[in-house]
């Protein structure tokens, strides 16, 4: 067993997983400053009603992440001079994130609980992302974490130099004269990356689709840039994608878009059409986009894309006004561009790579927590299909305990051969991160305590590790006879299924 002591530790990010980070490691003592880029804690669950700008067509490199903005007239011609420029610059420091305005929890809150605050008396199973938000803001004032973070601070580089970690900073600061970055440099003993799963939009390489963007660059955009359903009224709105979020556009978007399209291939987690509200139709997926030879014509709003969508099953859809890329995010670090590797196939990743060129997962961890080749540098956030709150929070307390010396890690030869083990057993990719099969969860968390407190036995450590609740054993009871019950409308829809009806409006 190694030991990884730490004095001074940076964490980046100021979501769910960066603030149960910082105050965990608090608790334990240690020195920390957390980074947060925007000007709030609560990441995902912050409303920002300004949107982000839209990504390449296809998306960068997952080592650029969301830190390059492309040029104003990539797709179009130059805009006027925008009457906010000091917004503009805010936006390209720190683009707003995903939160959307009726966006809910779908995992109960009960199920959500952190060791470190419980919910206000009365909250429900399922709420608003204001109640999400609140809580992390909460949090991080009751556990000392808001005095410690840096707002407004971007983490543009993380290296190790020697035994320290050198982290470069570019603070966004306004003055009378107006807005400029102030660039800094810090070193630590340790670095948690806590910066969470939805920054780099993933857009997919569907023959035609830049064709489409580069001619009506405001009808074609990611799902990261939704708000707020009334930008669809009557329209015939395309949504590819049909997982959470394009779901919930679908139901938002119910009363205001004439008809809404949903194209699915039939993905694990997508969820069942009978989701879908009356006016929206599911269709299979997509084979191409074409243009018309005339389209440069089309001036009006209230005129369609003129063009045509060619299915998966030869069929056509046209009359479309919008087409939002429900197509999920892009694991990315731009902030460890050097442990990126941008041409390696996932299936080809080496022992030092952090993310390769897919960004469908984070390559090398340690219980997805620590990078076995120097296990200073640690994650956060990395599991998917998870209670999230409550499962960050059990490795925010790994983390405390590892870096405050009241856990020690296996030996990189031990690190790397449970790796190996893994590896082999779920594969590479997105699903390696997974843990929604039955009891998953509960095994990786009893794994995380029964782990710290043989060690803290060992060690004479007094306190000990708490694993899961009764109180949440039984919201995970409900939450799986739900998931049976959808696993069940799905297989029922799957049995019906003889076809799609033809679907040009």
């Amino acid at each position: 067993m190694t030991q990884h002591r730490a004095k001074r530790v940076a964490v980046i990010g100021a979501g769910i997983s960066g603030v149960s980070s910082a105050a965990h490691l608090l608790r334990q003592g240690l020195d920390v400053v957390l980074f947060e880029r925007s000007g709030v804690a609560g990441g995902v669950w912050h409303f920002d009603p300004r949107s982000t700008k839209d990504p390449s067509y296809p998306n960068e490199l997952p080592s650029k992440g969301d830190y390059e903005t492309k040029p104003e007239s990539a797709y179009s011609t130059p805009p006027p001079e925008s009457d906010d420029k000091e917004g503009d610059v805010e936006i390209a420091h720190a683009p707003p994130g995903p939160c959307y305005s009726g966006l809910k929890n779908n995992v109960s809150t009960r199920l959500m609980r952190t060791s470190l605050q419980s919910w206000p008396t009365g909250t429900e199973d399922f709420v608003t992302q204001k109640v999400l938000e609140e809580y992390i803001q909460a949090l991080a004032e009751d556990h000392g974490v808001s005095s410690i973070t840096q707002y407004h601070t971007r983490v543009e580089e993380v290296r190790k130099s020697g035994f320290e970690w050198l982290v470069r900073t570019t603070s966004l600061e306004k003055t009378a004269l107006g807005s400029h970055l102030l660039e800094r440099r810090w070193t630590f003993d340790a670095v948690v990356v806590a910066s969470g799963h939805y920054n780099m939009p993933r857009i997919p390489e569907a023959p035609g689709l830049k064709q489409w963007k580069e001619a009506f660059p405001e009808r074609v955009w990611h799902s990261k840039r939704y708000r707020n359903p009334r930008v669809f009224q009557d329209q015939n709105i395309l949504l590819i994608g049909a997982g959470v979020s394009s779901c919930d556009i679908a139901k938002e978007s119910a009363a205001h878009a004439k008809h809404i399209f949903q194209s699915s291939r039939g993905g694990v987690l997508d969820l069942p059409a009978t989701f879908l509200p009356k006016n929206a139709t599911r269709i299979p997926g997509i084979k191409s986009f074409e243009l018309d030879a005339s389209h440069h014509e089309t001036k009006s709003e209230s005129d369609p894309i003129p063009g045509k969508i060619i299915l998966e099953n030869g069929e056509e859809l046209s009359d479309v006004h919008a087409v939002i890329l429900c197509t999920g995010y892009i694991t990315s670090y731009p902030f460890l561009a050097h442990l990126h590797s941008d041409t390696t196939p996932t299936s080809q990743a080496d022992e030092s790579v952090l993310v390769t060129a897919e960004g469908d997962m984070v390559h090398n961890l340690h219980k997805d927590i620590f990078y076995i080749e120097d296990p200073s540098l640690v994650f956060v956030g990395a599991p998917y299909h998870i209670a999230t709150f409550s499962l960050f929070d059990f490795q925010a307390q790994v983390v405390a305990r590892v870096l405050s010396g009241k856990a020690s890690l296996p030996t990189h030869d031990q690190m790397r051969e449970e790796y190996r083990a893994r590896v082999e057993a779920k594969g590479l990719g997105r699903d390696f991160h997974s843990l929604r099969g039955e009891g998953e969860e509960q095994a990786y968390v009893a794994e995380l305590v029964d782990w710290t407190n043989r060690d803290a036995a060992g060690l004479g450590v007094g306190d000990k590790m708490r694993g899961h609740t009764e109180e949440w054993h039984e919201a995970n009871r409900d939450r799986e006879e739900k998931l049976k019950w959808l696993r069940a409308t799905k297989d029922q829809e799957k049995k019906k299924e003889a076809g799609f009806d033809t679907v040009a409006v």
